[in-house]
């Protein structure tokens, strides 16, 4: 990545929220927050002295709404990107912003998780339009996030989960049946895991659907029949 510092500029009216947002992005490569700012009117001032790569913008602000904030500082400041960070969830409040050229749109109460996300994000967004002079129409899809395929930092797609899988159980399962190569049933899993029969059985199901488990049918003479479960070694 380059090596360019990205200095920010935080609005945020809530002092707790201001420091934890600098907290987190200036654990971040690259990322500097050089001031905070309580008000729209502030806002303005910091920047006739001092021009940020980056402003963390609220939309509730105790002198002017965020979006006519955002607006002016297009006007006079088109070098700055902004990232909205509010609890304004109406459409027309995100439509205004999409149209105000906010290049991200984040909803309170934040994730930490998700705002991270978004810093690297933009970090990655300014990194490739830093290195490379000419694009293609993928590259523009790209940036422009059309094709609705987020990126991780690393390059890689950010895996979504269906309903009742968590990441971190499924990590805990993969974890506990990499070192089985025998076929088991779902109740036998749930032991070996330490996790209810139902839960391990909506697990093994979705890693049959990811093709990285097995499974077979057996039909006894009487009763149910039983479904058994392996890892196939990739």
């Amino acid at each position: 990545m380059s090596n360019d510092t990205i200095n920010v500029i935080i609005v945020e009216d809530d002092e707790d929220a201001a420091n934890i947002y600098k907290q987190f992005t200036n654990q971040l490569d690259h990322y500097n927050v050089i001031a905070t700012a309580s008000s729209g009117s502030q806002t303005l001032q910091l920047l006739k002295v001092i021009q940020p790569q980056l402003i963390l913008l609220d939309v509730f602000l105790p002198d002017m709404n965020g979006i006519e904030l955002l607006r002016e500082i297009r006007k006079q400041y088109r070098g700055i990107d902004v990232i909205m960070i509010t609890a304004a969830n109406d459409t027309e409040t995100v439509s205004e912003a999409i149209r105000g050229g906010a290049f991200g749109y984040l909803i309170k109460p934040i994730i930490i998780d998700k705002f991270i996300a978004a810093l690297k994000q933009y970090d990655e967004v300014r990194e490739q339009l830093h290195l490379n002079p000419l694009v293609n129409q993928e590259n523009i899809d790209d940036l422009f996030r059309s094709n609705n395929k987020l990126k991780s930092v690393s390059g890689t797609k950010q895996v979504t989960y269906p309903k009742g899988i968590d990441k971190h159980t499924l990590k805990l399962v993969r974890s506990k049946i990499v070192h089985i190569n025998e076929s088991l049933s779902a109740d036998e899993f749930s032991q070996l895991v330490g996790i209810s029969y139902s839960t391990m059985r909506r697990y093994l199901e979705y890693l049959v659907s990811l093709e990285e488990m097995d499974v077979e049918v057996l039909y006894g003479s009487v009763g149910r029949p039983e479904r058994k479960y392996k890892r196939l070694i990739k």
